[in-house]
């Protein structure tokens, strides 16, 4: 995106902050700054877009991860009123941090929101929760109640989601395990509002577009005939070791199954980006595509035989799609798709791994006990749910 182009947004919405609104109607502000806040509150801004006569609703980004986050405003059609172009090479956390306060602090003034919205666990979402916090505004939390209890893993996530948790007025929570989760952390059970997960309105929302690969590697792998094993990794707490395991039980995989293909679809980050090509790149039956788009995902996803992923997002996209996964984490705040029996917790054990992987593509009864169990995310319709919570509330 140009300089000038964020000038003419940022333009826009200094003009918007000056304008009154209508009596009655809630002016709610909107800030993300990654792909997966920015599918998942897609919904929502869709769905408060549709009620004119209840809100206004302003969108603002942190652009915390630049490109990424581009990609799925184009896809849903979101252009934000504010675009704060924080993302920096070699940023560190403490970075998005001060950049993103900075930048949201005299915004606020601007907008003057009766309501902040933020999603899910990322250092834009608790840098957004503390602003609107000291300008006393409150803060609805969409995908509230995560929890590992474990500050190191994910890091820094769990760590933000607590945080923005001792903040927060609504708690859009995602399931009841993250209601009970809140309960037990002393948030009052009149603030929690059991909704869904949004991931779901918009995983059903995109499933349908149309798309086609183009001639490639791709095209080429999903033409073949062979089962497609779709692999992502690339938590920071995975970095090193655990991801060299990762990459060995791949390998061993793409060896012990001739009727397989693996699709690697690696992160930007040249740290786990370079130690795939280190491990994997060039082995037979193992194409590393790099990073995808959303909608090339969802298809990708929906091809697949198998998911194998660290990401939190694939616990629950998988089980939406009816396809199996194997969650290569040690800890998970989503264990109840591990209950439900949708995914399956394996961790970085190179062989724990390779044998579970190697069960759900022999044993026809155990692939489908995971591939037809119930999805515990919700039925597609969290975003209303959250948008009707706010339309009830009196504006503060």
């Amino acid at each position: 995106m140009s300089t000038a182009e964020h000038m003419r947004r940022a333009g826009h919405a200094e003009h918007m902050g000056r304008t009154g609104r209508t009596r009655g109607i809630k002016r709610v502000l909107t800030v993300f700054g990654t792909r997966p806040e920015a599918i998942k509150l897609a919904p929502v801004i869709e769905a408060l877009g549709s009620r004119p006569d209840e809100f206004q609703s302003v969108v603002a980004v942190t652009a915390q991860h630049r490109e990424m986050l581009d990609q799925v405003l184009t896809l849903f059609g979101i252009v934000p009123d504010y675009d704060l172009d924080i993302m920096t090479a070699g940023q560190s956390l403490g970075d998005i941090v001060i950049n993103a306060t900075a930048g949201l602090s005299p915004l606020m003034g601007q907008v003057c929101p009766d309501v902040v919205l933020v999603q899910g666990d990322t250092t834009t979402t608790f840098a957004a929760a503390l602003v609107a916090f000291m300008h006393r505004t409150p803060v609805g939390h969409v995908e509230a109640g995560l929890r590992t209890h474990d500050l190191a893993r994910p890091f820094p996530e769990e760590g933000n989601r607590q945080l923005t948790t001792r903040l927060a007025r609504w708690h859009f929570a995602p399931t009841a395990l993250s209601r009970d989760n809140l309960l037990a952390e002393g948030v009052a059970a009149d603030a929690i509002h059991v909704t869904g997960n949004t991931v779901v309105d918009a995983l059903l929302a995109v499933r349908g577009q149309a798309f086609s690969f183009g001639p490639g590697q791709i095209q080429d792998v999903l033409s073949s005939g062979r089962r497609i094993v779709l692999v992502t990794a690339h938590r920071r707490e995975s970095w090193g070791e655990p991801f060299d395991r990762i990459c060995a039980a791949v390998s061993e995989l793409a060896t012990a199954f001739e009727d397989i293909h693996v699709l690697f679809a690696t992160h930007k980050n040249p740290i786990v980006a370079d130690a795939a090509q280190r491990h994997l790149g060039g082995l037979e039956r193992v194409s590393l595509i790099g990073p995808q788009e959303y909608l090339p995902f969802v298809k990708l996803m929906d091809a697949a035989t198998l998911i194998l992923s660290d990401s939190g997002g694939v616990q629950e996209e998988a089980p939406t799609l009816g396809k199996p996964a194997l969650v290569l984490r040690e800890v998970t705040e989503r264990p109840e798709a591990a209950r439900a029996g949708v995914v399956k917790l394996v961790g970085t054990d190179t062989g724990r791994i390779l044998a579970e992987a190697a069960r759900l593509l022999t044993d026809e009864r155990a692939y489908a006990k995971m591939a037809h169990a119930s999805n515990p995310f919700g039925d597609g319709h969290a975003a209303d749910h959250i948008v009707d919570v706010l339309a009830a509330e009196e504006r503060p």
